[in-house]
């Protein structure tokens, strides 16, 4: 189900979002895909299909637990409901998954897909194992509005923002790939009260390959903020997927009017795209510095209210040669971090080429130089090891092959898939 508001797309102009009209492209078989609602939405499109509301209620309920902690998808395994239950679910509404277009493994264990949305759009996701943990690199848009320089995905335009659902998905089917859905009869679901209780054992990721999620794929996440809140919502729910808000990481190129309402409403880890220190160069390689200048998104960062020693701000910033990593690059980053007595560490990311980009990656000295000026002015500043390089799936290096389509493109794309599927 779509509800009024997610018909608007608000697709950034060259700065701000613009509301832009879009249709929902409906299933070629007219039944809901359930991926991606939440618990009262399940329940909205429960009643609409004829249940009424205490049934409703109940077995929304049920689906969400299915759907989210067991990740299962075919009706006829949801043993608690009664089996002419299931086949009337099996008619109406369906729980889908993104297609796979490709997967690739890099030679450091990082893992890249291909994916591809009903309406024929390409995104990107990769998860990044650790010894400690397991990172899934989300995408948020197909396509990015902010150009920034050293980016892949900032080469290509804005085609369209993600669903819920797309992103959900994006989790759902990692967590298929690894294998980590939960077995056996089904348990109670416990919901999770409060901070102190987010890592209860039932739900705890301990154990699990996938540990931790960044919004850091494709796009802006806050240019697309009801879409990546309402998923995000559904992964952090205890009844269902339930990873706590802080094993996951929003990361932003600096939307500041967005920011704020992000914690209220979200209330995951922040990460800033920072990049350099100087107005000329950030305006260079993050053209929304332009409209949002580097000290008041300090500022901003300053007055975010989850920023505490406990849950720092991260700042990521690429390292490029002979461009933002000289010595008094390094000095001013801790001065302007001082200056607005931010609970900060910094990511130094080495550059990662892709074809046709302009920089070079600082050499491995210069990372360490910079790196510890940063470590001596009293802030953490760690050198990222790149990850998934051979595999572009290294930060910054994402880009699908999904172009642009007209409206006139996306219709006739459809009615071929339609005929198609007879």
């Amino acid at each position: 189900m779509q509800s009024a508001a997610n018909l608007v797309m608000p697709i950034p102009g060259l700065i701000d979002p613009v509301p832009v009209p879009r249709a929902v492209t409906p299933r070629a078989d007219g039944r809901t895909d359930l991926l991606g609602l939440s618990r009262p939405q399940i329940k909205a499109v429960l009643e609409e299909a004829g249940l009424d509301v205490k049934a409703a209620k109940l077995r929304a309920k049920q689906l969400f637990h299915w759907l989210y902690h067991r990740g299962e998808t075919d009706f006829e395994a949801m043993t608690d409901l009664a089996k002419p239950m299931r086949g009337w679910m099996a008619e109406r509404f369906v729980v889908g998954r993104p297609e796979v277009v490709e997967a690739q493994v890099s030679t450091d264990g990082t893992r890249k897909w291909l994916l591809r949305s009903d309406d024929g759009q390409d995104y990107e996701m990769v998860f990044i194992p650790d010894a400690d943990r397991g990172t899934l690199c989300v995408s948020s848009q197909v396509g990015c509005t902010l150009n920034c320089r050293f980016c892949h995905t900032g080469t290509m335009r804005l085609v369209r923002n993600l669903t819920p659902g797309e992103i959900v998905g994006q989790v759902m089917l990692a967590r298929d790939a690894l294998g980590e859905w939960p077995k056996g009869n089904m348990g109670s679901a416990v919901a999770v009260a409060d901070d102190e209780d987010e890592d209860a054992p039932q739900y705890s990721p301990d154990g699990r390959m996938l540990t931790n999620i960044v919004m850091m794929g494709m796009g802006e996440p806050l240019y697309n903020f009801e879409h990546v809140r309402d998923a995000l919502k559904v992964v952090m729910d205890g009844d269902g997927l339930a990873l706590s808000r802080r094993r996951i990481t929003l990361s932003t190129s600096g939307v500041i009017p967005m920011m704020a309402r992000a914690s209220e409403e979200i209330g995951v880890n922040l990460a800033v795209s920072l990049h350099a220190v100087t107005k000329d160069v950030r305006d260079e390689l993050v053209p929304l510095n332009k409209k949002y200048g580097i000290e008041e998104l300090l500022q901003a960062c300053a007055d975010y209210p989850k920023a505490s020693n406990a849950r720092r701000i991260t700042f990521e910033y690429v390292m490029i040669r002979d461009k933002n990593d000289s010595d008094d690059d390094a000095r001013e980053l801790v001065r302007l971090l001082r200056k607005y007595k931010l609970p900060a560490k910094v990511n130094l990311i080495p550059f990662n080429p892709w074809p046709g980009s302009d920089y070079e990656c600082s050499t491995p000295d210069r990372i360490r130089a910079f790196s510890s000026i940063v470590f001596e002015g009293g802030i953490s500043a760690p050198v990222r090891t790149p990850r998934g390089r051979d595999i572009m799936a290294a930060c910054g290096q994402l880009k699908s092959a999904s172009e642009k389509k007209s409206r006139a493109e996306l219709d006739r794309l459809a009615a071929e898939k339609q005929a198609a599927l007879g």
